[in-house]
């Protein structure tokens, strides 16, 4: 059995200090988390378990440096965090991993059959691909160099969670340490990374098969560098790009190239890693606020209900308002829905708004009144959210009777791209990655991208 590597999330880490993370119910996520990484720790000592604990005055970017400074072949790493959400009825525990590794998301279900096994009453959300998560990509998945894991073990938000954490944290850590030895067994500990004999994989681009084969290096599929220079991809300024030295051959992982508008799918059964760059979405114009929508009414719907199966009962014909509302305004429907998806958490709701008010973007009302904004319809409340999107994107009239009651208080046309609008619709500095990324699943799942 190899070593296992763990590290206790809060909020990102601050270094020369400790970042409190979450923060609900009168605790931090850094308080919860560190007492439940030291059981966990105990736990596994006590199994004859090599353990290492990264330091908690790191960043986040520092902690996966510690980790693959110090990994070794049959090695893995595991973040336990937890989350708040504008609900307090969202809880459960997750399990991410680095997307199209299918060793991996094994593993993830593992490790979450352990907690659970343990923790019953604890709701399992399942085990998700890192393209699910909110910012599009998980740093600790994809850049740690040994297999890696983030789990969340709950809501701070949600007072069942937190009182199950609070008060039965050794059963979590017992759950979580099964899981972890699970995993860490199945694990090849023989060689080190210079002994490594990777196997072959086969590449296929745009549908030609490669002449050059890849390798298949901890489940993830690796592509030699050359590939990567005729598909005309600058990587000189992606630092966090993992590159390896396998038998005088500089390769990536594939994986890494669906930052630059490149879909990367693998099929197991062919042991083939598949690259598509011939973009059917121009990407000059992704981002862009005043441009064309590019789904269908019906790939909408199924987008929305493949991430949440309630969304169309209340609200069966949003799709087709967002596209009718956004055109006669000029703005990308695809870009409102998905910032409604963000917003909403697909119409979940929660937190200050209510469905009822059928406001799809957050927007705040005039006054001193309630912290969010009524609309009489969901055709008023879309209409709404499309015309605030057109305030701050462009200089242009509009076409329709003004309905948002803050489109007066925009300076127009300050932000005409969707990362112009974090730090102004919202306070957080990712809201427009946040926003990007939604759209990137959206075109992903329509076949897009």
């Amino acid at each position: 059995m190899g070593r296992i590597f763990i590290s206790a999330a809060h909020g990102g880490k601050e270094a020369g200090g400790i970042d409190p993370g979450a923060i609900a119910g009168g605790t931090t996520e850094a308080k919860e988390m560190i007492l439940l990484r030291d059981l966990i720790v105990t736990e596994l000592r006590a199994r004859n378990v090599e353990i290492l604990a990264v330091p908690d005055d790191l960043s986040a970017a520092q902690t996966i440096t510690w980790i693959n400074s110090r990994g070794r072949r049959g090695d893995v790493a595991l973040e336990i965090q937890s989350d708040t959400a504008n609900s307090p009825s969202v809880r459960g525990a997750s399990v991410f991993y680095i997307v199209n590794n299918s060793d991996r998301r094994s593993n993830a279900e593992q490790v979450l059959l352990g907690l659970l096994r343990r923790v019953p009453q604890l709701p399992n959300r399942g085990v998700k691909p890192d393209t699910d998560s909110g910012l599009g990509k998980l740093a600790f998945c994809r850049q740690t160099t040994l297999p890696a894991l983030l789990m969340q073990v709950g809501f701070l938000s949600n007072p069942e969670d937190r009182a199950l954490l609070q008060t039965r944290r050794r059963d979590f850590a017992l759950g979580i340490v099964d899981g972890l030895v699970s995993w860490s067994r199945v694990i090849d500990p023989t060689g080190t990374p210079a002994e490594a004999n990777y196997p072959p994989i086969n590449i296929n681009i745009n549908g030609q098969n490669y002449s050059e084969q890849g390798v298949l290096v901890n489940g993830n599929a690796y592509i030699p560098i050359d590939l990567v220079d005729r598909l005309r991809i600058d990587l000189t300024k992606a630092a966090n790009v993992n590159r390896i030295t396998y038998r005088k051959i500089v390769y990536i992982k594939a994986i890494e190239l669906r930052d630059f508008n490149v879909a990367v799918t693998w099929d197991a059964s062919t042991r083939t890693v598949t690259l598509r760059s011939n973009l059917i979405v121009c990407s000059g114009q992704i981002d862009r606020i005043i441009s064309n929508g590019n789904t269908s009414e019906v790939q909408l719907q199924l987008f929305l209900r493949n991430n949440n199966e309630n969304a169309l009962v209340k609200f069966p014909d949003i799709p087709k308002l967002y596209q009718g509302e956004a055109r006669t305004e000029g703005v990308n429907y695809d870009i409102a829905f998905c910032q409604m998806c963000v917003e909403t958490g697909f119409l979940r709701f929660g937190g200050d708004i209510r469905p009822e008010q059928n406001n799809f973007a957050g927007l705040g009302a005039i006054g001193g009144g309630s912290a969010a904004a009524s609309f009489p319809s969901a055709t008023i409340g879309v209409r709404a959210h499309i015309q605030h999107l057109k305030a701050y994107a462009n200089l242009e009239p509009l076409v329709g009777e003004e309905v948002d009651p803050r489109f007066r208080f925009v300076t127009r046309g300050i932000a005409p791209l969707i990362d112009q609008l974090s730090g102004r619709w919202s306070a957080d500095l990712d809201y427009g990655a946040r926003i990007t990324a939604m759209i990137k699943r959206l075109y992903e799942s329509a076949g897009l991208l």
